[in-house]
């Protein structure tokens, strides 16, 4: 960490909005149009009685978005930097790799998901044509910035501010159901709903628990928790921000659970039994429903959506590879900017034969699914051991509450990987 960067640590005294940042960041990411689509199917499918899963993923992913920002201040460092100083850089190197692997391997979809998002609002412009023009800026925007965090920060800011905005005012449009709501909280398992592992019937591949698990996925990220504290250290925050980066998480996973509850419960209202393809499809099936004005308030907080985990999953993949390799990883560096690059062509590339083709990747995805099922519980166990690291925490090592719900959370991990190893394996036999 440079001095310049451990000299911008706020003051005292700054009030608490101002300071705010990191973790909406990582909301940002986490908050995509998968999440989006996927909260809308299950409030489609099965109305309120979900809610409790999101509250409970919630819980999760704001106990290891506030281990991962404690491990900065308290470490004063990086976690993969963290991790190749107590465990050797083989493992951050790993972490860093497979990480970035993962989202290239994705990219593809957030180049698709803006252009679903795009065409919904202007269906007359050329999809390829929104993806060179978006890609294109952003590569320019690399190349030139003088600084990266503080703008990203500021349009994060902004953007989710436009996010809530759009979809609390069609949520109030809506009119939903409040005892639903409140009866939605309690856990409880939705008929039709099983619990199982996947099975291929006829050569298709049936997943009983694909709801809960996308829901889960969508909702508790390893990786963007993993990556907090990088934010953390671009932020500038050190040990006497140690309260701050505990108070970011939770407004920032708040933020991401409670948006994802909008979506639900929006559609549950409006547009129960009948779930969606892809986030144009809902936009359009939710116009006759909201009205003009409302439907455009509502495409204008997708292409939000979707324009925050574009830009945000490709400078995670890049960022993240230079710091697992031991390079200077801060947003800034030159090699988190040409690795983000890369990243970006690739998840361009591969949407624009998609686009054309009408085919998805399959043999990509499966090759993404297979990096998850390795770097999700590795990235688990690794926060587990920093947060737990005397000769890292000092004084601020895990209590035994947080581990019990970091240990709940590397379980669920363990769990989904499983389920995700056994779609692989069902995948690729003939």
């Amino acid at each position: 960490m440079s001095q310049s960067l451990a000299d911008s640590v706020p003051e005292k005294g700054v009030p608490w909005w101002r300071s705010l940042g990191p973790a909406l960041i990582t909301a940002c990411v986490v908050l995509g149009p998968g999440s989006l689509l996927i909260s809308s199917n299950v409030g489609a499918d099965h109305g309120y009685q979900m809610l409790w899963l999101l509250v409970v993923t919630g819980i999760l992913m704001f106990t290891y978005v506030s281990m991962s920002a404690r491990i900065a201040v308290a470490g004063g460092a990086t976690p993969c930097t963290l991790l190749a100083q107590q465990a050797g850089r083989p493992i951050a190197a790993i972490i860093g790799i497979n990480l970035c692997l993962t989202c290239a391997t994705f990219q593809f979809s957030n180049n698709i998901a803006f252009t679903a998002a795009a065409g919904a609002l202007l269906p007359s412009i050329p999809s390829w044509l929104v993806l060179v023009v978006l890609n294109s800026i952003i590569i320019l925007f690399l190349l030139t910035a003088k600084t990266i965090y503080k703008f990203l920060e500021r349009l994060m800011k902004i953007t989710v501010g436009v996010i809530v905005v759009c979809f609390v005012v069609n949520l109030v449009i809506t009119k939903p159901d409040f005892w639903g709501i409140i009866k939605g909280l309690v856990p409880s398992i939705p008929e039709g709903v099983t619990l199982g592992v996947p099975k291929k019937i006829d050569g298709q591949i049936i997943d009983p628990m694909i709801l809960f698990a996308s829901l889960i996925g969508t909702t508790f990220s390893v990786a963007g928790a993993f990556y907090q504290g990088n934010l953390v250290r671009e932020k500038g925050w050190g040990i006497k921000d140690y309260k701050r980066g505990i108070g970011d998480s939770l407004f920032g996973i708040s933020i991401l659970t409670g948006i994802s509850a909008v979506i639900m419960i929006t559609t549950a209202t409006m547009v129960p039994g009948k779930p969606a393809t892809d986030i144009g499809v809902l936009a359009k099936s939710l116009e006759p429903l909201l009205g003009n004005v409302a439907f455009i308030f509502f495409c204008i907080g997708l292409l939000a959506v979707s324009m925050n985990p574009f830009l945000i999953n490709a400078m995670i993949g890049g960022s993240i590879l230079a710091d697992g390799l031991g390079k200077p990883a801060g947003l800034s560096s030159r090699w988190s900017r040409g690795f983000t690059i890369i990243v970006l062509i690739i998840g361009m590339v591969v949407a624009m034969l998609a686009l054309k083709t009408g085919q998805k990747p399959i043999n990509l995805i499966i090759f993404g699914q297979a990096l998850t099922v390795l770097a999700n519980p590795l990235m688990a166990v690794a926060i587990l051991y920093l947060a737990n690291n005397k000769a890292v925490m000092g004084n601020y090592k895990n209590s035994v509450l947080v581990n019990i719900f970091g240990f709940a959370g590397l379980l669920v991990v363990l769990l989904m990987a499983l389920r995700v190893v056994v779609k692989i394996y069902l995948n690729l036999m003939s």
